[in-house]
């Protein structure tokens, strides 16, 4: 069996709204608990119709609340939106109130546009080397505390788990540099998965927050009853990509039949770039694409994220999901 994980951007669908959007959110955080999931990751985006995750740390509280023993986390804070010491603070908090579960995955793309970035506060003109120093000052807030003029308090002494994610080479040099874990954003970003794994594990340096690497992938999973149940899943999130890619993301659609091919050929053509790192269809199928995908990562963790969107199907492609990591 491999180490499986959930990430989840708390879609909402349409005709529906945040709130029901996290009720969902945490009624599948409670599935993949009793399915013996490792950990659970919200996103944070802003100014995105379609997420209801943008207040990252509030949304991990509510599910951490409701959920017993899986980890619950950032998959990812984009740091440059935030000052480090808030969000050690804000952490430090989680994990006084929900010790052991809390994990902190960490950003550098604002994850949003321009506009945006300036409502959020952010220096857009801020030095390209600013993110490292802000992980650097992020991780001494969790800890001793000694001789700090400025504590997070809660933070201080709590050695929150921080990942780096990323889904370039950049995350994978800054990850080994500090020691710290890896996640690759795979699931829509594969294009450099291998050379960024290849960068972490050769130039990893043992710190005293792991002995050696430790990497996570994440993949998109649309596991049904077959293939093409599988693949009308699968269009849901296949008209997010399309409708980002225009300039015009909304909420997550209904599926349509046949939506792929009646794309044109350069739709059709970016979505098997960005969906390269994906396993849709029935059991077997997604089992093979899932023995590959681990096959070419030696991947220690696989974080699947499934925006599909009726609420029944999802849950149940996660119960799939863990049938065939049994044979994994």
């Amino acid at each position: 069996m491999t180490a499986l994980s959930v990430l989840d951007l708390s879609p909402i669908t349409e005709g529906s709204n945040a709130r029901q959007s996290l009720q969902c959110s945490l009624s599948l955080a409670q599935h993949c608990e009793a399915l013996g999931f490792q950990r659970y990751w919200l996103a944070e985006h802003h100014n995105m119709a379609g997420i209801a995750s943008a207040a990252t740390a509030v949304a991990i509280g509510f599910i951490a609340a409701g959920t017993q023993s899986i980890r619950v986390g950032a998959g990812g804070v984009m740091l440059p939106n935030h000052a480090p010491l808030l969000i050690a603070e804000q952490f430090g908090t989680l994990e006084s109130l929900y010790p052991g579960r809390i994990d902190l995955g960490l950003g550098r793309a604002p994850g949003t546009d321009q506009a945006t970035a300036q409502a959020l506060r952010r220096n857009l003109d801020s030095d390209p080397n600013q993110f490292p120093n802000d992980v650097v000052e992020l991780l001494n807030y969790f800890g001793p505390g000694e001789g700090q003029l400025v504590r997070a308090i809660p933070g201080v002494g709590l050695n929150v788990p921080v990942w780096i994610l990323g889904s370039s080479l950049f995350g994978a040099q800054l990850a080994a540099a500090l020691g710290l874990p890896y996640a690759f954003a795979s699931h829509f970003a594969p294009a450099q998965l291998d050379e960024a794994l290849q960068i972490y594990r050769s130039r990893f340096r043992p710190s005293s927050y792991l002995d050696k690497p430790k990497v996570m992938v994440a993949v998109s999973v649309f596991a049904a009853d077959s293939d093409e149940a599988g693949e009308l899943l699968a269009s849901s999130m296949q008209q997010t990509f399309v409708a980002l890619r225009r300039g015009n993301p909304g909420p997550l659609k209904p599926p349509v039949p046949g939506y792929r091919d009646s794309l044109h050929p350069a739709d059709r053509m970016m979505l098997d770039g960005v969906m390269a790192c994906a396993a849709i269809g029935s059991e077997d199928t997604v089992e093979k694409a899932l023995r590959e995908i681990l096959a070419r990562t030696q991947a220690d963790e696989l974080i699947v994220t499934s925006q599909i969107y009726d609420h029944q199907a999802r849950l149940d492609s996660y119960s799939r999901l863990a049938e065939i990591n049994c044979r994994l």
